[in-house]
């Protein structure tokens, strides 16, 4: 009995030291220290498995610092730590399993160990698993972003695990996204892996085609019979499917045909066998044709020199005598009919969201259009005054919002500031351009336009002299950057959806303006008859000196609209006066529904086109003015015509 107390008490003693030296980082890094000192991807692997696999608690912070480059060894013993710099300029050695600090060293007496990016990138997977249980949801964020861009076999199973634990609905949603992506990539079970392709039909995700797409890769290969046992995308038919040339090729390659010999091998093979003037009996002067250089080449095959040429009929005997076809490479075809089911439903969830994202881009468009051209539209319905320096009052809008820039370096309040600026800096020149020009030529349409345009150039080349010919920056606020999401095919910048707000603000301040109000009122009486406004003692000049500066306003804060995206530039406004104008005629001369409907159309339009052909926008502008030029010719007055006796004029 006291033998057998004995033997268990030597016992406890041998295995106490062992559970201590396994549960010590220390040692186990210790066994593996060349690896550390010197690591590769070839030879880091194991490394990263075993600490991983030890379950021991500093694993985690040794292999965050060994990725952060934040891993020293002392040079006397090769042993591993952590630093911290002291306040008296000494180094402190923490030890990299307790964190307890383990005396000073000198600079020269400790290395600083510096893994590779390809390293830094494995060992970046290894703590995956360990930062997807992290308490603090960004590091569990971060770690799912790695596990996006560089998912693998093994982190399948870390995945599954960390999901019913996530608190957090959204990084739970990500989780469980990424776990049936990464099931189709690498899951065992083709039950569970045809149940996650089939969760992402109408998905419009780019991860989902991204797992899915790998599945129905294919290679070109040639049978004699087809087997039974291959998954097969399509036979293929040599000279419509694929090239009759490409398809002899794999034939050569498989070893069932005889090589073509190419013309260069041919012409090196006559200079070989040149002998006394003359290749395979035919004299080299007689080498002039391809006819010829072919019977000398045939001679020296008759007489074994060379290989012998491929006929056609050669060629096409093989082909017909051989199948060619698509192998799926994954060879479970359950699967790949999975993939095209649903990559079929994804590409019509696509192209109907391609579709909502060009309505977008349309608005988007047609809302700049509607701002440029909504104070055209009022001088040219109220005055007739073909304007050609409009243009030119969006680009001074667009300077005074980089000047107020330059003052008030705040974005946001300089641009609350610029706005009303710049409505009143154009609204008093086209006052001024009113009173001192337009008033004068009034009822001579061309004189007007020959004067708006010198005037136009005479802006352009003061701005120049001003500024530059260098783009201004107008820089939004920060709360404008980005865009809005909805999913990976139908995205809009914030700017584009202020603008687009900023339109309807004005389309239903200027209703308001011409319904409700005594201006308006006047506005509406000469627009409808001059005449006879003038008689109920409404002063014509007074409303369209008013009107235009109206109109000059209205453009300046456009110019500040378009800035914000466009460069600033002399220049800027030449680019809208075509749209503008267009604007106003195909919706329909002094008439705000009308602008808004032409913006509408034109904006839709001009995207459409852009959607079928990309490449060239200005070939899409050319087609859409050749549209208007038909749609006026049906429809003069535009879309929505003024009543009254001022349509008639």
């Amino acid at each position: 009995m006291l033998r057998t107390v004995y033997l268990i008490l030597a016992l406890s003693l041998l295995l106490v030291p062992a559970r201590a030296q396994d549960s010590d980082l220390n040692a186990l890094i210790e066994t593996h220290r060349s690896d550390i000192e010197k690591p590769s991807r070839r030879t880091i692997g194991p490394v990263l498995d075993e600490l991983v696999a030890s379950g021991l608690p500093g694993v985690a912070v040794f292999l965050e610092h060994w990725r952060e480059k934040k891993l020293w060894q002392r040079k006397s013993d090769g042993r591993f730590f952590f630093i911290e710099e002291r306040d008296d300029g000494s180094i402190g050695l923490v030890d990299v399993d307790s964190g307890a600090e383990m005396g000073a060293a000198a600079k020269d007496g400790i290395t600083n160990l510096k893994p590779n990016s390809g390293v830094r990138s494995m060992i970046a997977s290894a703590l995956v698993q360990f930062q997807l249980s992290d308490p603090d949801p960004q590091r569990r964020a971060q770690a799912l972003t790695a596990l996006e861009r560089d998912p693998d076999a093994s982190h399948l199973g870390v995945l599954r695990a960390a999901i019913d634990n996530e608190t957090d609905p959204g990084l739970r949603a990500r989780k469980e996204r990424l776990q049936r992506s990464l099931t189709i990539q690498f899951g065992s079970d083709p039950a569970t892996r045809v149940a996650a392709i089939e969760s992402f039909a109408g998905d419009a995700g780019v991860d989902a085609r991204a797992a899915i797409n790998p599945l129905l890769a294919t290679r070109v290969e040639v049978f004699d019979v087809i087997p039974d046992d291959l998954n097969i995308a399509r036979v293929l038919e040599p000279g419509d499917d694929i090239a009759a040339e490409a398809a002899y090729q794999l034939l050569v390659e498989a070893g069932k045909a005889r090589p073509i010999v190419a013309l260069d091998a041919r012409k090196q093979a006559l200079i070989a066998n040149l002998d006394d003037g003359a290749v395979g009996g035919v004299p080299v002067a007689e080498l002039d044709t391809q006819a010829a250089r072919d019977r000398a080449y045939q001679a020296l095959a008759g007489a074994g020199a060379v290989p012998p040429l491929v006929t056609e009929a050669e060629q096409r005997a093989a082909l017909e005598g051989h199948v060619f076809a698509e192998v799926y490479l994954e060879p479970d075809a359950t699967l790949t009919a999975a993939a095209r089911a649903t990559l079929s439903d994804i590409s019509s969830t696509v192209g109907f969201y391609r579709f909502i994202d060009l309505v977008l881009d349309g608005l988007s468009l047609a809302s700049i259009y509607f701002l440029a051209a909504i104070g055209l539209a009022i001088t040219f319905g109220v005055m007739g005054v073909i304007n050609m320096a409009h243009g030119e009052f969006i680009m001074i809008g667009a300077y005074t919002g980089y000047v107020v820039q330059q003052v008030i370096p705040d974005y946001t309040t300089s641009i609350l500031v610029a706005l009303p600026l710049a409505f009143a800096v154009a609204f008093m020149a086209g006052v001024a351009l009113e009173r001192l020009v337009i008033r004068h030529l009034a009822h001579r349409p061309l004189e007007t336009l020959l004067a708006t345009f010198g005037i136009s150039i005479a802006l352009q080349q003061i701005a120049k002299n001003i500024f530059g010919t260098q783009a201004r920056p107008l820089t939004a606020p920060s709360w404008l950057d980005g865009a809005w999401v909805i999913n990976d095919v139908v995205s809009i910048s914030h700017i584009r959806i202020a603008i687009f707000v900023l339109a309807l603000i004005f389309l239903g301040l200027l209703l308001f303006i011409l319904n409700r109000t005594r201006l308006g009122l006047e506005v509406r009486a000469v627009t409808q008859n001059p005449r006879m406004a003038s008689s109920m003692g409404i002063n014509p000049d007074r409303i369209n000196m008013l009107t235009f500066g109206l109109g000059s306003g209205i453009a300046g804060i456009a110019g500040v609209a378009i800035g914000l995206f466009a460069k600033v530039t002399s220049e800027l406004g030449s680019g809208y006066i075509v749209q503008s104008f267009m604007t106003v005629v195909v919706g329909g001369v002094g008439n705000i529904w009308g602008t808004l409907a032409g913006a509408g159309m034109i904006g839709s339009l001009q995207k459409l086109i852009e959607f079928f052909n990309p490449s060239n926008t200005l070939a899409a502008q050319t087609y859409m003015i050749i549209f208007i030029i038909i749609f006026i010719q049906f429809r003069p007055k535009g879309i929505i015509a003024l009543k009254g006796r001022a349509a008639g004029d």
